[in-house]
């Protein structure tokens, strides 16, 4: 058989990286598998989700403290494209990691690339997939907020700035509100004539445009 066939053309190593890959592989598979068809969807949390089902392993593991770069409480984070907020140790993620680290082993290996140089590169691109895949799924929830969210509902809550507001509508600063039962991060602006500090907290007062809150001194 072609399998047989290819597993005794492999390594030693390789046939230990493919011992990796394959079992994350078809995690993987069923994993995406089941969101597509609804019992595994993402639910509010952090860019991974909370799944149905294999996730919901992730919502434990993430609750016992914070991830890499951020903090449970968020369920949006600020900037799609950076790294602030963003948690990658998740159970997605791992499983990622270990598909990328795996496969990208198995080629190296049957290339000929020398072990340690081999191990160092597949962990890095594995590395990089928990990145890609963190990024991709809070852009994910992200957007699904944005349009499910109406800013005006934050008029009159508390929250904290957290990039510094410039005074008199000279600037956008940005805040963490509680919104509609979700705890979100928004651009926002002040009338003040003095910037309001990260840390400092404020009221919404009103809003500015579709994504703007106006935000004063608490």
């Amino acid at each position: 058989m072609f399998i047989i066939d290819w597993w005794n053309s492999l390594g030693t190593a390789a046939q230990i990286f493919a011992c990796v890959a394959l079992p994350a592989t078809l995690i993987l598979l069923i994993q995406t598998i089941l969101m597509f068809i609804g019992i595994g969807g993402e639910s509010d949390g952090f860019g991974d989700g909370v799944d149905g089902n294999i996730d919901d392993i992730s919502d434990t593991f993430d609750s016992a403290g914070d991830g890499v770069f951020g903090e449970d409480a968020p369920l949006e984070t600020p900037d799609a494209a950076g790294f602030d907020g963003l948690r990658i140790f998740t159970v997605r993620g791992i499983i990622a990691f270990f598909v990328v680290f795996g496969w990208v082993g198995v080629l190296m290996d049957s290339a000929g690339v020398a072990l340690p140089i081999t191990i160092i590169v597949a962990a890095v691109c594995g590395f990089a997939m928990m990145i890609v895949l963190a990024l991709l799924f809070r852009a994910i929830l992200r957007l699904r907020n944005d349009g499910n969210t109406d800013n005006r509902n934050a008029i009159g809550t508390a929250g904290k700035v957290y990039l510094t507001i410039p005074p008199a509508r000279t600037g956008e600063g940005k805040v963490q509100v509680m919104l509609q039962g979700s705890f979100v991060e928004r651009n926002a602006v002040t009338d003040d004539e003095e910037a309001i500090p990260t840390g400092c907290e404020i009221i919404v007062v009103g809003v500015s445009g579709q994504t703007d809150l106006v935000v004063k001194r608490k």
